[in-house]
């Protein structure tokens, strides 16, 4: 079946077409191209009709409904080179993981030789280094953006290529979530302001294998409640990590993480889970972070994955997308905090391939 459009391009064209994007009429653009046909050209329409302030920086999503006071502040940066010597994961170009669909596929938990142990012990350490770069530059009047060229370029002077640049196309080297947002900020122009929390999320590729980590930092001085979430998170990961063993079962993770958050007011969210990591960004087992729930799979020794709780102020566990189909909020507007570590089980125990200094907060 054919549609009337007046696209030159289009191979339906006819006069007086009568379609017209959804996104142009909540603008106010009127634009009769085949927008469904050429969109990645289509869709810079609406960047370009977005309310600008005075400083050039808007708001791309001027009729959504965010759940609290953060707004994404466009236009993004460009997407940052990653020089061609350095070694890259399958989706680098195309923004598919096909090795992860293959693996997925056969939903079977790896068990890495020591050689590959080995590389993710080297991934992991160069992971650490590279957030404690990036967490440091944070302060009051830094943007997002800056954030992710501190990151991106200590990364490349590692040799290694940042793990998130076109992961399933997501547009940067680094996730950087302020506040209300749960997971998968996109760094943008926004400057880091007195009072904010900001969760960093770094993951490296190097010799064939990704190490993956994040971690809170307050920006200035936080309120007590933003302590106590923080605390309340880090507590959980760590009281995880200590189950963790030969024989343990992924499913009990969270009954450990849940009760600490509920003891503190807070509720644990349930969408996003920890996960296998090694030469997939994510594969088995799902690790996920709420009591009750029906996770497979027993730990044993050489088995790589990440524990990473995400933890919301509140009784509201569940979040809601903003356009950009990456960055996650809480629906009631209220902070998250998220801590993640690599781990490692060893023939005796666990060992945190990503550990750093212990959280500090004043």
């Amino acid at each position: 079946m054919t549609h009337p459009c007046d696209s030159t391009s289009c191979a339906n064209g006819n006069p007086d077409s009568k379609l017209q994007c959804p996104k142009c009429e909540k603008l106010g653009i009127k634009s009769q191209e085949c927008f469904k046909a050429s969109w990645p050209v289509h869709k810079q329409v609406h960047q370009i009709a977005a309310p600008k302030t005075t400083d050039g920086v808007f708001n791309p999503f001027p009729t959504f409904r965010f759940s609290g006071e953060l707004r994404p502040h466009y236009p993004l940066s460009p997407k940052r080179v990653v020089p061609d010597h350095i070694p890259r994961p399958d989706y680098a170009d195309d923004g598919v993981p096909k090795s992860e669909a293959r693996r997925t596929a056969r939903e079977t938990i790896q068990i890495l030789s020591q050689e590959q142990q080995d590389k993710m012990r080297v991934v992991c350490k160069l992971a650490r280094e590279v957030l404690d770069i990036t967490g440091a530059a944070v302060k009051p009047g830094v943007t997002t953006d800056e954030l992710d060229a501190i990151c991106h370029q200590a990364i490349i002077d590692r040799n290694a290529y940042p793990s998130p640049l076109n992961y399933r196309e997501f547009p940067k080297s680094v996730c950087t979530s302020i506040n209300e947002v749960i997971c998968h900020g996109i760094p943008d122009q926004r400057k880091l302001v007195e009072g904010d929390i900001v969760n960093i999320d770094v993951t490296l590729y190097h010799d064939g294998v990704h190490g993956d980590l994040n971690a809170m930092y307050p920006v200035g001085k936080i309120d007590d409640d933003s302590k106590k979430l923080i605390r309340c998170t880090r507590e959980a990961l760590d009281a995880a990590i200590k189950i963790c063993k030969p024989g343990a079962l992924f499913r009990d993770i969270g009954k450990v993480i849940e009760p600490i958050a509920k003891a503190n007011g807070c509720s644990v969210v349930r969408t996003y889970c920890g996960h296998g990591i090694n030469e997939l960004f994510h594969c088995a087992p799902n690790v996920p972070h709420y009591a009750r729930n029906k996770a497979t799979g027993v730990m044993k020794p050489g088995m790589t994955f990440t524990i990473e709780p995400m933890i919301n102020l509140g009784s509201h566990w569940e979040e809601i997308h903003w356009p950009d189909n990456w960055t996650a909020t809480t629906t009631d507007g209220r902070r998250s905090a998220q801590f993640e570590e690599t781990l490692l089980i060893t023939d005796d125990g666990v060992e945190i391939l990503t550990a750093g200094a212990p959280l500090q907060l004043d």
